[in-house]
């Protein structure tokens, strides 16, 4: 079985490949009455599209989402949400053919042998499935998840480049990556405020659990921390407290945030902060050993149009992300809670 949706109360399921004619997607469970136009889905495509400058891929991807279903007069009705994206910029002829695929190396880093192992066929353009290029209906889907959470900014920012937190060397890192044939992972942090304190779960529906799986499911991301994160491993738990005073409306005032917003799977009412690393975007010039489906030895080296830094385009991803996780997680809170 393959699973293709996400969130519970509030859920979006998507389509589509990166060189298929088109990708879409649909929310399920989203409260009917709000206002909702391409426009506002829109603003936010437009900050996630490729061809948009020289450290990103240079494919020309409009990105121009059309609404298909689930709204009268501008209005959510509170039935499906459908909504499509066409690819108008795909190259398939960077990718073999399928009279070559037998002797085509497996891309290390990627999907192919995996999605060999699991199908026994698979679609190479681009990653098919597996590709970035879905996460645009991520993004759209995001987009209306924030007319949930009217109350709640949603700000994510690349942190690191090649684990250089200096944005000034980051120009000439890409530079020298892209001379070389190569890529540099990232490190984006994506913070939440005006999380109310309740939101979430003690134990199997925690907050912070189904923000690290959501951020986890972002292509390219592999390692997701929430607060000090690892970092609070090497803590005392003196050190590792977030300290709570009485403020003037007698709420916790507190002076530290390392449990990132969450504390026993439950916000806390401070600001919900999530990082995470994003590898070294895997289509490289580089040669690298692999080998093909007949088992020979062979070199990989990736043509066609690529990111020399995939985190870059994370961040509007990672965003989207936290919103349907949010969404969710304050639908859920209101059918147990009430308010």
């Amino acid at each position: 079985m393959s699973v293709n949706h996400f969130g519970l109360l509030f859920r979006l399921s998507t389509w589509g490949e990166s060189h298929g004619p088109a990708i879409g997607g649909m929310i399920d469970g989203c409260p009917p009455g709000l206002l909702l136009d391409e426009a506002h889905i829109q603003a936010f495509l437009d900050q996630r599209r490729p061809g948009t400058g020289r450290n990103v891929t240079p494919r020309q991807e409009p990105d121009r989402v059309r609404l298909m279903s689930g709204l009268y007069e501008g209005r959510t009705t509170g039935t499906p949400i459908a909504f499509m994206i066409d690819n108008v910029d795909a190259r398939s002829k960077d990718y073999p053919a399928p009279e070559e695929l037998a002797k085509a190396p497996y891309r290390p880093g990627h999907a192919d042998y995996s999605y060999d192992a699991k199908y026994g066929f698979r679609d190479p353009r681009g990653g098919g499935r597996a590709s970035a290029r879905e996460t645009a209906i991520r993004v759209a889907g995001g987009a209306i998840a924030r007319l949930i959470i009217p109350d709640v900014a949603i700000s994510a920012r690349v942190a690191a480049i090649g684990g250089e937190a200096n944005s000034a060397r980051w120009e000439d890192m890409l530079d020298q990556a892209r001379t070389d044939g190569d890529s540099l992972g990232a490190m984006v942090e994506c913070v939440a405020t005006g999380v109310p304190a309740g939101w979430g779960a003690p134990v199997y529906a925690k907050l912070d659990a189904a923000l690290a799986g959501a951020m986890m499911s972002i292509p390219a991301v592999k390692g997701v921390e929430i607060g000090s994160g690892m970092a609070s491993a090497a803590l005392q738990g003196s050190e590792n407290a977030d300290p709570m005073r009485k403020s003037e409306d007698g709420r916790p005032a507190f002076t530290a945030n390392h449990s990132g917003g969450v504390a026993g799977g439950i916000s806390t009412g401070q600001d919900v902060v999530v990082r995470m690393a994003f590898k070294p975007t895997s289509s490289i010039r580089t040669p690298v050993p692999s080998i093909n489906r007949q088992g020979e030895e062979v070199d990989a080296a990736t043509r066609g149009r690529h990111d020399p830094c995939v985190g870059i385009r994370g961040a509007p991803v990672a965003e989207a992300m936290m919103a349907l996780v949010l969404a969710d997680h304050l639908l859920l809170h209101r059918a147990q809670c009430g308010g």
